[in-house]
């Protein structure tokens, strides 16, 4: 009879699943610091708890516990894209976007022994978010820790340096936390303190904490270039899922009908007149330019309120499809056009086609034409002032919405479609990004979507007014115009530039390091080594 292993060895087979544990817990607690949540201080835990985990770890246990760290938090963020199309592409688009997150933290493993390693670890963090928010395919930024921050203390940061300064910020805390605790613990065993080290520590956590009240000073909802009364329309869809795109027409009338009755409202004296009606994305999935009943009913709604309003439609120009946004006058029609240019992977546009057709001719049916993608800024010039254009997708982009306003927008629109991704959480998290845009930018965001949220966002964040989910409703406000710009807008990529050269220098330093300690085991084969967990 095989005798059972004692408890000690029992503990001791626990205890090696204790990291990978940590790990995942690490990255579920990120999660629930993110939207609709208003969790936004959980993330300091988890990056404390990821740097414990991390801190001295070599390139595989790193690369190991990393991707655990990544599924954890990414597994629950992005079960939204399996509403779509099933779980197969939701898991594989995680299962890719972990291996950023694993490499991120290999990288933070080696700044670990470092001194101050919490800087240069925080820095490696941002490095992997810029290299995310770029491949493959143009990148997918969801999931930035500065999104997850609309409701927090460090908002004020995006002002400073866009999403890179934000997400800076608060992992550089969430790190010095854990370095703040790691050095107490090691002070009461001791009784030594390392002065220069625990100021180090304090000094993580007080300065992006200082840094971020320091910039509410440049945070503010006063009109600087008068206001603008706008309208934002959510028409509601026939039902959720990919069903309504078969019911093209009766989104087209639903939004049509939404219009006449905001002009309706506005006759009778219960709302005021609106400078301009803000369209969602794929409003009119009917093409205006080929079918005159499509336009006929267009032109109706915008002269039954007698102001202009921006479509979203879905159009074919020159054998090109283009997701478009359409400025109509309700005297000359219509007068402007933006054409979306961050185009979604496997929803807009399909790579890998063949590929994808092998595993699953279903997912080929999803995109079965690609859309092109425009080329120009989108700016509409309305009721004497300038309106930026950013089309869904587009507000997790930091170029996307920055150079709407280096172009000269007083205001900025977001019009989204998210009735394909029913009631799940992907809204929230998107309305989320288009907060953290008007506070980078210091401009108003509207934010019309076909079955909502819909919402008007002033220019420090804060939602004035929304919708429900999947009711059709308008919002009016008078909303300020502003033109003094951020040092974010006008820094553009410099702030994620600094950083990513501050997370080499620090990988480089902690490579030669690892050299000079391989060199000095070499020549004193009999040194006594010491735990790179040391203090």
């Amino acid at each position: 009879m095989t005798a059972r292993p004692a408890p000690a060895s029992w503990g001791a087979r626990l205890a090696r699943f204790t990291p990978a544990a940590a790990a995942v817990l690490a990255g579920v607690l990120l999660y629930v610091s993110f939207p609709p949540r208003t969790l936004w201080w959980l993330a300091l835990p988890a990056f404390a708890v990821l740097g414990r985990v991390l801190r001295g770890r070599r390139f595989k246990a790193a690369f190991g516990l990393g991707y655990l760290f990544g599924l954890g938090f990414l597994l629950p963020l992005l079960v939204w894209t399996s509403v779509e199309v099933g779980p197969a592409p939701w898991l594989a688009l995680v299962a890719a976007e972990a291996v950023f997150v694993a490499l991120a933290c290999v990288g933070i493993a080696a700044v670990s022994r470092l001194p101050a390693w919490p800087v240069w670890a925080a820095a490696v963090w941002i490095a992997g978010e810029a290299a995310r928010a770029r491949v493959p395919f143009h990148g997918f930024p969801w999931g930035k820790i500065a999104f997850g921050q609309a409701d927090g203390l460090f908002l004020p940061l995006a002002a400073v340096g866009g999403t890179p300064v934000l997400g800076f910020g608060v992992v550089l805390c969430g790190f010095g936390l854990y370095e703040v605790v790691r050095l107490a613990a090691h002070a009461r065993r001791t009784r030594a303190v390392r002065r220069t080290a625990a100021a180090a520590a304090l000094l993580c956590v007080a300065v992006p904490v200082a840094g971020a009240l320091a910039a509410r000073t440049l945070v503010s909802d006063t009109a600087e270039d008068g206001t603008l009364t706008v309208a934002v329309i959510q028409g509601n869809v026939p039902r959720a899922g990919l069903e309504f795109n078969a019911q093209r027409r009766a989104v087209l009338d639903y939004h049509v009908r939404e219009t006449e009755r905001l002009a309706a409202d506005v006759k009778a004296g219960k709302v005021p007149r609106p400078d301009v009606v803000l369209w969602p994305e794929n409003s009119s999935d009917i093409d205006p330019f080929a079918f005159p009943d499509a336009r006929l009913v267009i032109d109706q709604a915008a002269k039954a309120v007698g102001v202009p309003v921006s479509v979203g439609g879905v159009v074919e120009r020159d054998g090109k499809l283009l997701n478009e946004q359409i400025l109509w006058d309700p005297v000359k029609g219509p007068v402007q056009t933006y054409d979306k240019r961050q185009i979604q992977p496997f929803g807009e546009y399909l790579p890998l086609r063949s590929l994808v057709g092998a595993i699953n001719k279903n997912w080929t049916s999803m995109v079965r034409q690609d859309f092109s993608r425009g080329t120009e800024p989108g700016v509409f010039d309305v009721a004497g002032t300038r309106i930026g254009l950013a089309t869904c997708y587009e507000a997790a982009f930091d170029w996307a919405v920055r150079d709407t306003v280096t172009h000269g927008a007083r205001m900025i629109s977001v019009p989204s479609n998210n009735a394909t991704f029913d009631r799940s959480e992907m809204t929230y998290q998107q309305l989320a990004m288009s907060r953290i845009r008007a506070v980078e930018h210091s401009r108003t965001v509207t934010v019309p979507v076909t079955s909502g949220v819909s919402a008007i966002i002033m220019p420090d964040g804060r939602i004035t007014q929304r919708t429900g989910m999947f009711v059709p409703a308008y919002l009016v406000q008078k909303v300020p115009l502003r033109s003094s710009t951020t040092p974010a807008t006008d820094l553009g990529v410099l702030p994620e530039g600094v950083l990513v050269l501050l997370a080499a220098g620090g990988l480089g330093a902690a490579i030669g390091a690892g050299v000079r300690r391989r060199r000095a085991t070499a020549v004193s084969p009999h040194a006594v080594r010491t735990s790179p967990c040391a203090p």
